[in-house]
């Protein structure tokens, strides 16, 4: 995937005449693994860096309102972003937690995509001709550890680093084409009706659509590649979408019944996304061996 990204102008021809030798049976069976039998890790397993944005405004909104505070007027100003851990980057399977990320677990719905192509100074206009391709993304996150060090106004870090989702497969733009719908209005790039759902133990939990993306990743794209490169392998994530995640979930429960009863991840539990045509998701939540706990080292308490 590495030498693919890095040289996609040549690697993606070469992909479409694999595929259309798939698709009339003129390769061998045996030359395949079932999907169902394989171990299937992340679709781009070292990405050169990882980026997640903030791009649907009702997530901020109700996130917002939930903590009683107004809508904070620079969302509609300028996309935003955060660098999280790219050496945390996993596909399906196991998410093994430490004892304080069990402290308000939570998952984050979104979508994310992979560059493609250098670039710098990169115009919305033409930042989707960058974009290799579109996945899944849980932005796995440990709220008590992401509150206490945000308090200091820096972060998100240690509530963030331990485990960030994306699979199970890539799938590039053209096969999203008769999907593309038209984005908000005053803004620029493609975005595409694609429904997201995220279910905790088979109970469904999240519902909503990449078409509601308010900022697009072309927009995206143009403030991270403004005066830095990025690069072929670069992950970035959307941001949750409105209704993708316990914190928005709980914070809305209890804004309409006090004895709404929250929820958070606990060991055991299984959690499941889909988008439609990126495939779906499947993760484990494991708890770890160890007891340390680094809550534990604060000082001057």
């Amino acid at each position: 995937m590495k030498e693919m990204l890095e040289h996609w102008d040549d690697n993606i021809e070469k992909i479409k005449e694999l595929e259309s030798k798939i698709i009339k049976g003129q390769l061998l069976e045996k030359q395949f693994t079932n999907y169902n039998e394989a171990i299937v890790l992340a679709p781009v397993p070292q990405p050169t860096s990882c980026r997640d944005g903030y791009a649907f405004r009702q997530h901020v909104a109700a996130a917002r309102r939930n903590r009683k505070v107004d809508m904070i007027k620079e969302f509609d100003q300028y996309p935003i972003f955060y660098f999280t851990n790219h050496n945390a980057i996993q596909g399906p399977g196991n998410i093994v937690c430490m004892p304080d990320h069990f402290l308000k677990l939570d998952f984050e719905l979104e979508v994310a995509i992979v560059v493609c192509k250098k670039g710098r100074n990169i115009k919305a206009e033409d930042a989707d001709e960058y974009i290799g391709g579109f996945m899944i993304m849980n932005d796995m996150s440990a709220r008590t550890l992401q509150m206490e060090e945000m308090l200091l106004n820096l972060g998100p870090a240690k509530g963030k680093d331990f485990s960030t989702v994306i699979g199970p497969m890539l799938v590039t733009p053209d096969e999203l084409a008769h999907f593309e719908t038209p984005c908000k209005p005053g803004h620029t790039g493609k975005n595409y009706n694609l429904n997201m759902k995220c279910w905790v133990n088979g109970k469904l939990v999240s519902e909503g659509n990449v078409g509601d993306m308010d900022w697009t990743f072309a927009e995206i794209l143009e403030r991270c590649s403004y005066g830095a490169d990025i690069l072929p392998g670069d992950v970035i994530g959307s941001g949750t979408v409105g209704t993708g995640c316990f914190l928005e979930l709980n914070g809305t429960g209890l804004l309409n019944d006090p004895n709404y009863a929250v929820q958070w991840l606990q060991e055991g539990d299984e959690v499941v996304m889909e988008i439609d045509h990126l495939g779906t998701l499947k993760n484990k939540i494991i708890k770890d061996e160890s007891k340390f706990s680094i809550l534990a080292q604060k000082k001057n308490i």
